[in-house]
This record gives C-alpha cells, structure tokens and sequence, in this order.
C-alpha cells in the first residue's frame, strides 16, 4: 500500500511519517526541496516536491508520478501553515493550494481510498463559555481566525466533491517533541515564570502527537470516509491544572505568575496588528491571536471517533508533557 503525507517535515508531518513506516506503508513523503530531513532520515522513506501553486503544473507532475509508480493508496494532506507574515497567506495556502491539490488529484485519476485532510478544532472556533459545553459534530462551525477560517472553507470546498472519499481531522491543542509553541511555555515554566491570559479559568483539551498519528491510521486502517472527528486525549485540563504538570515535571517548586488581563491582552495584540499592518505584515500576538487567548471554552466531543475508530488515547497529559520533556531537555543525557 502506498501513502503520501504532505507537510512531512513539520512537527505533525514527521510524525504521520514515523506511524506510516511502523504500518510498513511504501511512504512517500511529500516537502520542498528547501525543506529540512532532519526528522526524515529513515532510508524507506521516498521524497517528492510538491508544487501546489499552479494546477496545471501539479497536474503534469502527478500523471509523470502516475505513468512510473501508480497511483497512491492513501494520502494525508498535511501541508499548510499555522502562522505567516500576512493573513492572506492562509486562505492562498491552506485554502487556494488545497483546493489546486485536490482537482489535480481528480482530474489526473489518483483519488485515494481515503483523502485525510488535516484540519484543526479551530474550523469551529471555541466553545460557548457560558454553558460550557463541548464543540460539536453537529454544530454550525463559527471560526474567528483567519487560520481557521482558511481551514473550514478548504474543508467545504472538498465536502463539495460528489463521492470523493475525504476524511477531516479536526485535532485540538496538538502537542509532543518538535513542537515549538507549547515547548515555550515550558521552557518559561523551566526558567522560573508561569504566564497566563485572565483571571477566570481556561478549559483547554490536548492531544499528544503520537496519539494523533494513532488516530489517524485507525480510520484508514477501517476504510472509514466522508466523515469528520475532533480529536482529543477525552479529558478536560484547566490553565491551572496545565501549569502544575509542567510545574510538577520540571521540579520547579517555585515560580513567578504573571497574569496579563484581556484587557490588557487586547490593546496589545489590537495595536501591534495595526501597526505591523502598515507595513503589510502580521505579528505573533496579534487579532487571530488574541481571539485564540482569551477563550475560555476549548471542549470538544470525541465520543464519534471512540465509537467509529474505538480510540482511547495513550496518553493523557502527564505522560505526553513527560516524554516531551525527556525527549526536549535531556537529549544528550
């Protein structure tokens, strides 16, 4: 059977690669030419680059593909950005590029047994914080970032394809080793200081990146398509209870809290778009940021993908942040 996986050389991607050769997959893995193997070294692994900008070039270049090797069992788009300098750049890439992707794929013939596209809990956006209670399957996706924004529309464009065998990933906060944004709130955590956004508590859910790969292969090992999963570890973590496991695992029995308000969050994160949008670029913390921040309510239901896929993670946040740490801080221990 053969794979392609999109986005390799990312944090996700090295891992669906990692999951992929484990099920002895003939994996190909799709990055630029630019792109690092720091994470791709295994010999099986066999490389393409991807031209996603123009149709018709990626369509010569997939029936080139077709007429030498055949056409590919599965394949896991991955490819996209989580962050750019401007906000056009998500619906050109994670939209207009997945879109080019997928009508090539159809027009030259290569539709997979399953199309998995990863997606983000994002596409729906956060959860009501007044009820609190769990984003659904069946809710109406409100996406208040220009990230999932992009996301939701290369999702609807897909669904849009009669019979197409798609199957949307929908991960909450995905963590583990090569991860570079939850790894700064450890190493902040290691040097002495806890940040966190308001006074009132977060609900935030995670996934560890090998559970995440583990979901994945459960539902093409199951031939499941034209359906979507949130995917999370199945608990519920305050900010709070976040902190301590990083507090407890580092052995940091004393730190600084520094706790910025909304507010304050806010006129930062509303002035420094301003200002970089004079010069047509957009900074870390910025609206799309500041909306992420402040919500309170990152819930989201994975009984679907336990019932379908029976799913269980491995990992529950302990565990995961453990490794992470092992893996991170004492690599040359």
């Amino acid at each position: 059977m053969k794979i392609l996986i999109t986005g390799a050389s990312g944090f996700i991607g090295s891992f669906l690669v990692e999951k992929s050769l484990e099920q002895n997959f003939e994996t190909y893995a799709g990055i630029r030419a630019s792109s690092s193997k720091k994470y791709l070294a295994d010999e099986r692994i066999k490389f393409i680059d991807i031209n996603y900008s123009g149709k018709e070039e990626l369509i010569s270049q997939l029936n080139e593909f077709k007429q030498q090797h055949g056409t590919w069992d599965y394949i896991i788009h991955n490819a996209g950005i989580t962050k750019c300098d401007r906000k056009s750049d998500f619906d050109k890439i994670n939209f207009m590029f997945t879109k080019n992707f997928v009508e090539a794929v159809c027009e030259t013939g290569m539709i997979p047994k399953s199309f998995v596209y990863i997606s983000s809990l994002s596409a729906f956006g956060a959860g009501n914080e007044k009820t609190l209670e769990p984003i659904k399957l069946s809710d109406t996706p409100k996406p208040n970032t220009a990230y999932g924004k992009s996301k939701i529309n290369a999702e609807n464009f897909i669904a849009g394809i009669p019979d197409f065998p798609y199957l949307f990933i929908r991960p909450t906060g995905v963590y583990g080793p090569r991860e570079k944004d939850y790894l700064a709130f450890l190493k902040s955590v290691k040097k002495g200081v806890v940040p966190s956004i308001g006074f009132k508590p977060q609900y935030l859910t995670f996934i560890y990146v090998k559970d995440l790969a583990k979901a994945i292969f459960l539902l093409i090992e199951k031939n499941i398509t034209r359906k979507s999963y949130f995917v999370s570890d199945g608990n519920v973590y305050t900010s709070r209870e976040y902190a301590a496991t990083v507090k407890k695992l580092l052995d940091k029995k004393f730190t600084v809290k520094i706790c910025i308000p909304v507010f304050l969050l806010k006129i930062i994160c509303f002035s420094l778009d301003t200002v970089y949008g004079w010069f047509g670029k957009s900074p870390t913390l910025n609206r799309d940021k500041y909306n992420i921040l402040k919500a309170r309510n990152w819930k989201c239901e994975i009984q679907p993908l336990q019932n379908d896929a029976n799913f269980y993670a491995d990992y529950d946040l302990m565990s995961g942040i453990k490794e992470t740490i092992k893996m991170e801080f004492h690599k040359n221990s």
